[in-house]
């Protein structure tokens, strides 16, 4: 999960309690926060992730534009996907679009996902190197996170809880997908 604050928020009123299996995480969502719900779902032996940022009250534009553009680069990424495809081509999808704006891609990588949680194949959001290629019937997700300013992170004592170093916004979308022959199928699509 990655919880996004403006800058200026206080975080001092408006509880807001979110569940998780291994205990209540607290904080404060105040007008012009963006905050990121990652939901995982285990149902006949297989698993599925998913994720969305939403928008909290009135968000200034650029706010709007990062989670905008997140979405679109998780999109880009998905319509990348094909078997015999290479996995890089997901990366260089979404850092075609994202270099358009300026903003950075966190590392954080999807993974792949069915009877295991995270398994093979590791998708990187960015330009890279990794060997591989895409086959019909695998199923991982694609997860990038875009930040206004640094990529580096600070992971919170939980050690599933990332901050940006420098403070900035950054928002993240999630879809499992099913690689097919003709393309990707989203498996966690509402």
């Amino acid at each position: 999960m990655i919880l996004s604050f403006s800058s200026d928020s206080p975080i001092a009123s408006n509880l807001f309690v979110l569940k998780r299996n291994d205990g209540c995480f607290l904080l404060t969502l105040q007008d012009g926060d963006i905050i990121n719900i990652d939901v995982t779902v285990y149902l006949n032996g297989y698993h599925g992730d998913t994720s969305r940022t939403y928008l909290c009250g009135e968000v200034d534009e650029p706010t709007k534009q990062l989670v905008k553009v997140t979405e679109e680069c998780m999109l880009r990424g998905i319509s990348a996907c094909k078997h015999g495809v290479s996995f890089k081509a997901i990366g260089e999808r979404i850092s075609e679009h994202v270099n358009k704006y300026g903003y950075s891609v966190d590392p954080f990588i999807g993974h792949g996902v069915g009877t295991i949680f995270h398994s093979e194949p590791i998708i990187w959001h960015t330009y890279d190197y990794e060997p591989g290629f895409m086959v019909a019937g695998q199923t991982f997700t694609i997860e990038p996170t875009l930040s206004m300013g640094s990529t580096r992170c600070k992971v919170w004592d939980d050690g599933r809880t990332a901050i940006t170093v420098d403070g900035s916004l950054n928002a993240q979308f999630e879809h499992t997908v099913l690689v097919t022959v003709n393309g990707a199928e989203i498996l966690t699509k509402c």
